[in-house]
């Protein structure tokens, strides 16, 4: 009998493992299934956690990516996909999607089985990725449609719902452009050089061929005439003879170029050269040496080891800035559209947590004082002695009135939809109600401003790609409202998180040494950082060419210097992801729409100053 401690998912474990080491064509694979980003590497490969539960959706997502992995090890040669690589960010980032699609179709027509569970991967990437929300071509990653269209047309196979959403967009322009070259896809697929040749054809079609820098089979055609004798002619004429004077100086190459100087130049004694060095040391005052070049600063106080390729296109940028006064106008007025419902329930735990700071300002006082405010619930005893001395009282500040909150948002295209609509208007609301209470409140938001690399990557790419570059992205901050600004001036601030394009990746540990950064140089004495996210940080051009965990681990430690200096108080909300592991003080939630109460809940058990209280109120959140 198994004993009751027993996981039940680890027969599944082991069972997906040896298969995957089969499909792969690996023995030696090390399989693990952990929380970090999935990865894989010739020798090891990492698959999405599978919990006791092994619900459905965890055990198609873990398949998918052992079979997507799979497939990728088994058919795909780095040597030759790294000939043919483009140079251009936008080229190689549709070259690197269509050689996936390739590899995955050529499972599927293989292996049918494996089709399925790659299905159930790329329809949960897209769902999380936002994909059915895309209305526009020019909204939606044009290399991922191109990656999807491939293999739609590889193998036949109808994709996901917000997957065909993506491709739908795009798939009238790519056909528009490439249609008398798709028809070579099938031919092509089973020989990688082939398909590499043709996937340039594709990038060039689709007008990005200044992207594909120098053609690789024309350079091999160079190296091979360069191998070439240089004078054929004179190694194959047995006849030609070199003069005396040329086979010395092939000889001696260094005497070969003292004849060809001036004799006049040549004509220096070695006493000459050690008079002119004294002459020059005599001449020469005495000086310090040249100081040495300052070290250049961290790009990270948390970890000096963490790296950024390239900051020169990273913005802090007030959110007014994004767009046009009237579409700010307009997308706040889609955003109230689409909470109306949720506004009113939103409003009552605001006005809740109103009512108990406006309490406990109610309830600070000092008595017993010789100046101030007279107390009349002491002037009995003055009638009853008319030697007491009269008492006054005055209001005592509490912790909370010289406060500073900052809400730091997650923008990344993981949160669009409703999850997005709802911090939002929850930063709206908690921004006018503690406002009311005189606590200032900031709003700010982190995101990327491309897709898998900016202009950092280019410069990567240009540099001819060094081994662990760090970060690969260029960062946007957003700033929808500082400090100091009255939330009626900076509300349709807010509606820029509706707007399309605007949510990409996340970089998690810099935004929050940003924020962090940003409080501290506040004058409040008292100052609360909360992080609202749904997800560990994600970068694909990041995490594609640094260690697996090099984001998350970044974030770590960041908490953690945040958590030790001790100068903020910092809590995280998880909206479906469990940041506990993360943050000291966090709650998960598992809808949106518990994040009002998420919220509010946890902002009045940090003002509670009852800490018994504060206590219950974290432990329900917690449960919940």
């Amino acid at each position: 009998m198994k004993k009751p401690t027993d996981n039940p998912a680890d027969p599944f474990k082991k069972a997906l493992a040896e298969a995957t080491k089969t499909l792969a064509d690996e023995p030696e694979l090390s399989v693990s299934f952990t929380v970090d980003p999935s990865g894989v590497s010739r020798d090891a490969m990492r698959l999405p956690q599978v919990t006791r539960r092994m619900t459905k959706d965890e055990v198609l997502l873990a398949r998918g990516t052992a079979d997507a992995y799979a497939m990728k090890l088994r058919y795909h040669d780095d040597a030759t996909h790294a000939k043919y690589a483009p140079a251009g960010n936008m080229a190689r980032d549709i070259y690197e999607a269509m050689e996936t699609a390739r590899c995955e179709a050529l499972g599927a027509r293989d292996m049918p089985g494996t089709a399925g569970n790659i299905d159930a991967k790329i329809g949960h990437e897209a769902d999380r990725a936002g994909y059915d929300q895309i209305t526009a071509a020019a909204d939606a990653p044009l290399p991922v449609a191109a990656g999807y269209l491939m293999r739609h047309l590889a193998t036949g196979r109808d994709l996901p719902p917000a997957a065909d959403n993506v491709m739908g967009l795009w798939r009238d322009f790519i056909e528009a452009q490439c249609g008398e070259h798709l028809d070579d896809l099938t031919s092509a697929l089973h020989d990688q050089q082939a398909f590499s040749r043709f996937a340039r054809q594709i990038i060039e079609d689709l007008g990005y061929g200044d992207q594909l820098g120098d053609d690789p089979d024309a350079e091999d055609d160079e190296t091979e005439d360069e191998a070439q004798p240089e004078d054929d002619e004179a190694q194959d004429d047995p006849n030609s003879e070199q003069s005396p004077d040329e086979e010395e100086a092939e000889a001696d190459p260094e005497r070969s170029q003292d004849e060809q100087m001036d004799p006049s130049e040549a004509q220096v004694t070695i006493d000459d050269m050690a008079e002119d060095d004294v002459g020059e040391e005599a001449e020469m005052p005495d000086a310090d040496a040249p100081p040495e070049p300052p070290t250049p600063q961290p790009a990270s106080d948390a970890d000096p080891d963490y790296l950024v390729y390239d900051n020169a296109h990273d913005e802090e940028v007030m959110a007014e800035d994004l767009a046009e006064p009237a579409e700010l106008e307009r997308l706040r007025a889609y955003l109230d559209q689409q909470l109306e419902p949720l506004k009113g329930a939103v409003s009552r735990l605001a006005n809740k947590l109103q009512r108990r700071l406006q309490a406990q300002q109610n309830r600070s006082w000092l008595f017993d004082l010789e100046e101030g405010i007279l107390d009349a619930g002491r002037l009995a005893r003055v009638v009853a002695n008319p030697t007491t001395p009269l008492s006054f009282k005055q209001e005592k500040d509490t912790e909370f009135r010289d406060t500073v909150v900052t809400l730091l948002l997650d923008n990344s295209g993981s949160m669009r939809g409703r999850p997005i609509s709802i911090a939002a208007i929850c930063a709206d609301v908690l921004a006018r109600t503690l406002e009311r209470c005189q606590v200032k409140v900031e709003v700010l938001g982190f995101t990327t401003r491309a897709w898998k690399g900016g202009l950092a990557r280019e410069k990567w790419l240009a540099d001819g790609r060094p081994q662990q570059p760090g970060r690969l992205n260029d960062l946007r901050h957003i700033i929808y409202k500082q400090a100091d600004a009255p939330m009626r001036r900076t509300r349709d601030n807010l509606g820029l998180m509706m707007k399309e394009g605007l949510l990409k990746e996340n970089i998690d540990g810099e935004a929050l040494e940003w924020a962090h950064r940003r409080i501290v140089a506040r004058p409040e004495q008292r100052k609360i950082l909360m992080v609202i996210s749904d997800g560990a940080p994600v970068d694909d051009s990041t995490l594609s060419v640094n260690p697996a965990n090099y984001l998350e681990k970044h974030l770590r430690d960041v908490i953690e210097m945040v958590e030790k200096r001790k100068q903020v108080e910092l809590l995280a909300i998880g909206i479906g992801h469990d940041v506990t592991r993360y943050y000291e003080r966090a709650v998960t939630i598992t809808d949106a729409e518990q994040l009002a109460g998420a919220i509010t809940e946890q902002l009045a058990a940090l003002f509670d100053s009852d800490p018994r209280a504060r206590a219950r109120i974290m432990g329900i959140k917690k449960a919940v």
